[in-house]
């Protein structure tokens, strides 16, 4: 269950960094909820157990940089 919620993060984070892709904005606002992005305190377990290897808590602590200097 909750591998489901971080790799959400990792599909909205290959998003939103695509250079193509013009809803960043949009997409940015979407995932600045404080219930959703801001529940991550960057512990790595998700990191750790993630069975496709890939790394959740990157793409979190990426786009909470992105949305510190964005205009959203």
């Amino acid at each position: 269950m909750i591998c489901r919620f971080y790799s959400s993060y990792c599909l909205s984070y290959r998003w939103i960094v695509d250079s193509r892709d013009e809803e960043r904005k949009a997409r940015l606002k979407k995932v600045s909820d404080e219930l959703k992005l801001y529940r991550c305190h960057t512990i790595l377990n998700c990191t750790n157990a993630c069975p496709k290897g890939l790394n959740p808590a990157k793409a979190i602590a990426e786009i909470k940089k992105m949305l510190a200097t964005a205009n959203v």
